[in-house]
């Protein structure tokens, strides 16, 4: 059944705090964590899988993949929303792609979204052959950019039940120009990949850029984007803002995720705000999407897009929003 929801922040989160945070306290000191290894197209990837408070040996549970905004780690937002929804009673999966964190793969920090969808497909087949997964019950979660990719993996891998989004990057080949110097600075760019690529090729030699820069205009991100440059928040020692592979340009700006919407025959849950990045590209999407079973949550702001996109990375309102509202999505659907 199609839903679109408006809601308040304020009125949502104070509901959630009075029922949870007691319950929460209790099960942050309790919750396990454990670090594994699989493989994806015969690299190997880390990650690190979370467990509920109250697991049981022997018990096989519904099981959460969650991604995180692009060029990031684990240790970020994918690795914040694992460990909250294990909280509500699953099994969770925050991993390091190829090419980042302690996961193998060169040219390291090359953002590619083939290799990141097929990467997610390879975690549920990692998971399916853990005794305590029920690997019919397996979700798919994705923040920003790790949204993209997860709705494509969704599309295409039928072991993925049921899928959810916070604060979706959705772009095509009109939006990238809105971002990245208009029809001029895009073609810059992808040319700028192609001749990475050639000389990775032909040298063995990697081009980077800065990921994130307030002076440095080539970066990746050019910007006050707080959460990237404030290590109390996305600048921990584990990601690395100096480094972007120019590679990345081609393969990020020639993906258009809209054709996987027609395919996505499954649960969707997706939370969105006029203040987050690309609205419109975010309801386009779900208007696409042919399952009669999605549900679009709207969030009031008062603050411009982009800027609102950053504080589901990290902020408690925003995150205690979104995983109240995707526990229960993936509550009713796995099972």
């Amino acid at each position: 059944m199609k839903r679109i929801l408006i809601v308040s922040l304020i009125t949502l989160v104070i509901t959630s705090c009075k029922q949870t945070t007691q319950k929460n306290t209790v099960q942050q000191k309790q919750n396990i964590m454990k670090k594994v290894n699989f493989k994806s197209e015969g690299l190997n990837l880390t990650g690190n899988l979370y467990y509920p408070s109250n697991y049981e040996e022997g018990k096989k549970y519904p099981t959460i993949i969650s991604s995180g905004s692009w060029t990031t780690v684990k240790e970020q937002m994918a690795g914040l929303y694992a460990k909250r929804l294990a909280e509500k009673g699953f099994i969770t999966l925050a991993f390091d792609f190829r090419n980042y964190g302690e996961s193998e793969g060169v040219p390291r920090s090359w953002e590619n979204p083939t290799m990141k969808i097929q990467d997610i497909k390879n975690a549920v087949s990692y998971l399916k052959t853990l005794p305590e997964v029920d690997g019919n019950n397996i979700g798919a979660f994705g923040v920003c950019a790790g949204a993209m990719y997860t709705l494509m993996a969704a599309s295409e891998d039928s072991s993925i039940k049921a899928v959810a989004t916070t604060a979706s990057w959705l772009h095509d080949a009109e939006a990238v120009k809105l971002f990245y110097g208009g029809d001029e600075g895009v073609q810059k760019k992808i040319k700028a990949a192609q001749e990475a690529k050639k000389k990775y090729a032909e040298t063995g030699e990697f081009t980077y850029i800065k990921a994130i820069s307030t002076t440095d205009e080539t970066a990746a991100m050019f910007g006050e984007y707080d959460y990237y440059l404030n290590p109390e928040r996305g600048a921990i020692p584990e990601w690395s803002a100096d480094q972007f592979a120019v590679a990345t340009w081609e393969d990020w700006l020639t993906l258009n995720p809209f054709t996987s919407a027609l395919s996505l025959h499954k649960p969707l849950l997706m939370i969105h705000s006029d203040g987050s990045v690309l609205p419109d590209y975010t309801k386009k999407y779900f208007e696409t999407v042919p399952s009669k079973n999605k549900e679009l949550i709207w969030v009031d702001t008062d603050l411009p897009s982009p800027m609102h996109q950053f504080d589901f990375y990290d902020q408690e309102n925003e995150v205690n929003l979104a995983v109240e509202k995707t526990s229960l999505f993936f509550t009713k659907e796995l099972n």
